[in-house]
């Protein structure tokens, strides 16, 4: 008997931790005991779960996808309310992210994404963390938990996938190393930052509006049950960025559509998804042929001008532009685009009060910059002049704020490219190599690797497939040699030559030529140059309107005069049949004192530009400038005469 009583209270207890493991397990919602010594955020990311998926890639361990679950969890233990949180994890093992709960991607990056290098999350819906203090230690409103699901590589159990490292993405907090806790989670206590000043007060509802290059604002005008007009403003405050043919998409996140637009209009008209979906369900008396776009990610584009005035499409004050935004140094009128959207809603979301902005916002325009946006952050509401005139304004209901930023991608080229010449050297600088990216088959056609040729002057004038009988015979004429295969041509749409013209005692000139080689026109076209240390010394610009940028260090802005800020098109030349075609080119001649710039070395390179911009967009430099062995200042050959007439008139004597 005593061995069965044994056996008996074995077997109770076997059957007491079956249940209890699996009740720790569902309740690892729950705060971790480390965060009760945290007085700040508290910060935990716990791995869950995984297993090998296929392919199975048994001789190559490295390459073998796992599928993981994990646990990101975001608590305020803090006296101040947590608003907008954002939390960076550092994934490193290749990860490709295909869900996340209770959050997006903080870039604008729409799931499944690729976040091998780390990662931004913001929280969706709920955006704020409220205190303990507040809500009377209510975890529900305190903490944010993410449950993420993804494809990692090369980490088979029982290694445990972790991020390098977890830390509080806002503005204001210090957080030390994270450190992990038993074999599969990390922890972090995050602290107010006691040397950062910060520009809202604990008693404001909204976080201020912030600054960036680029922002647009989503203003809720109207509202009603099942519905809202909303109205979106794109401004551009970068003083050399801007954007032709813009695009705008976001997410919508609750199964909303789009209704109708007035200022823009979708780039593709389409309302299967809700006529097949469960929009189509719930609003079985609208009329679906009317209604504009069902997509889950629209996208929007500007109107032309011949619609300004349309009455069912337009009347929006700074809409119907074809898309054109420029920047606020050339035209402040012109440096925002507006349209108003109405956007229908889904249950549960049929009440006026409930209001939630699209997530994952991206806009981007031909041969301009790329631009990352964050997350919506709601603001304080916006206010408009009253449309009936009166001296008052209208506020909107409710405001959000999308902050853009100018980035430039990995290996990605360059759309504009630039040529060094000058007046003591006759050979040209060309654009490099691919400056702009590389044929998808050169074959033995061409080199991308090979350094370009130095060309003479009058081959800039003709197109790269055109030039290379004149560019073998300038070759030949100079004794330099020629690799085989010649070099691939730079690929670029727009080129650009700087020629050093002249150098003397008191001021320099240069040149400057746009060439346009691709199918469009610019319209309202601009360009920059930053000269590092000429810059102070720049006085004007003959043919177009030039000025100092102001706030940018030694930069020059110009733009075409009035009634000439087309930069037209490639073109046939007069025979089409044997003469090149042309490219649109305009031309300037800069000046420059020295009285500002002591020191200043004009052939040394020191009149050759460091940074140029084409419409916002980097244009790819030469990595060598102009030479000459025999090149002198324009006071030391002065000088130099003088000396020889001295000595010539001493020898007579």
């Amino acid at each position: 008997m005593g061995f069965l009583n044994r056996l008996f209270v074995f077997l109770n207890l076997v059957i007491t931790i079956s249940y209890i493991v699996p009740l720790a397990v569902s309740q690892a919602q729950a705060p971790s005991p480390a965060s009760d010594s945290c007085n700040g955020i508290f910060l935990s990311y716990a791995y869950t779960s995984g297993n090998a998926i296929p392919p199975n890639l048994k001789s190559d361990p490295l390459e073998q996808p796992y599928r993981f679950e994990s646990t990101l969890t975001i608590l305020n233990n803090g006296l101040e309310e947590l608003k907008s949180w954002k939390v960076f994890v550092g994934f490193k093992h290749n990860e490709f992210l295909v869900s996340a709960s209770n959050a997006v991607l903080a870039d604008g990056t729409s799931l499944p994404a690729k976040v091998g290098n780390g990662t931004v999350f913001a929280g969706f819906p709920s955006t704020d963390l409220k205190t303990a203090i507040e809500t009377a230690g209510d975890v529900t409103q305190m903490q944010a938990q993410i449950k993420l699901v993804g494809t990692q590589f090369g980490v088979a159990s029982p290694t445990v996938p972790l991020p390098s490292n977890i830390s509080l993405a806002n503005d204001g907090f210090v957080c030390p190393r994270s450190i992990v806790q038993g074999t599969n989670e990390l922890q972090v206590c995050c602290t107010k930052d006691a040397n950062f000043k910060s520009n809202i007060t604990v008693d404001e509802e909204f976080l201020p509006r912030q600054n960036g290059d680029l922002t647009i604002m989503y203003d809720v005008l109207r509202t009603y049950e099942s519905n809202y007009w909303a109205q979106v403003t794109i401004s551009n405050h970068n003083p050399i960025g801007r954007l032709d043919n813009w695009q705008l998409s976001w997410d919508w996140m609750r199964e909303e559509f789009i209704n109708s637009i007035r200022g823009a209009y979708p780039y593709i008209v389409d309302t299967r998804d809700c006529i097949l979906g469960s929009q189509g369900q719930f609003y079985k008396e609208m009329d679906f042929s009317t209604v504009l776009n069902c997509e889950k990610r629209p996208t929007i584009i500007d109107l032309p001008l011949t619609k300004f005035n349309d009455t069912n499409i337009g009347k929006i004050p700074f809409c119907c532009r074809n898309g054109t935004i420029l920047p606020p140094s050339m035209d402040p009128s012109k440096s925002k685009s507006v349209f108003q959207i109405q956007v229908y809603k889904m249950p549960p979301d049929l009440n006026r009060s409930v209001l939630i902005p699209p997530q994952n916002w991206q806009i981007n325009g031909t041969l301009n910059p790329d631009y990352k946006c964050g997350s919506p952050i709601r603001v304080s509401s916006s206010q408009f002049p009253d449309p009936s005139g009166l001296p008052s304004e209208s506020t909107a209901v409710a405001s959000w704020q999308v902050v853009c930023n100018i980035t430039q991608a990995k290996n990605e080229s360059p759309k504009c490219c630039v040529s060094f010449s000058a007046y003591y050297n006759d050979s040209v600088v060309p654009c490099k190599t691919c400056a702009c990216g590389c044929p998808a088959n050169t074959g033995r056609t061409c080199s991308t690797t090979a350094q370009p040729i130095l060309l003479p002057p009058e081959a800039l004038l003709i197109p790269f497939e055109n030039r290379t009988a004149m560019a073998l015979a300038w070759a030949n004429l100079k004794h330099r040699s020629v690799p085989n295969p010649l070099p691939c041509g730079d690929n670029c749409g727009v080129s650009i030559n700087w020629h050093v013209y002249t150098d003397y005692t008191r001021g320099w000139t240069a040149r400057i030529t746009l060439f346009n080689w691709g199918d469009s026109n610019f319209a309202d076209w601009f360009a920059a140059v930053k000269m590092d240390k000429a810059g102070p010394g720049f006085e004007s610009m003959y043919s177009f309107n030039g000025s100092a940028l102001e706030g940018v260090n030694n930069t020059i802005l110009m733009q075409g005069l009035p009634g000439l800020n087309y930069l037209v098109a490639e073109v046939n030349g007069s025979n089409p049949k044997k003469d090149p075609r042309v490219p649109g080119k305009q031309q300037s001649v800069i000046s420059f004192t020295k009285k500002n710039t002591p020191g200043i070395n004009v052939a040394a390179g020191d009149g050759f530009p460091t940074k140029v911009f084409f419409n916002g967009e980097e244009c790819s430099l030469p990595s060598v400038i102009p030479t000459s062995r025999g090149y002198r200042n324009g006071f030391s050959l002065s000088f130099s005469v003088l000396m020889a007439v001295v000595v010539l008139i001493w020898i007579k004597q």
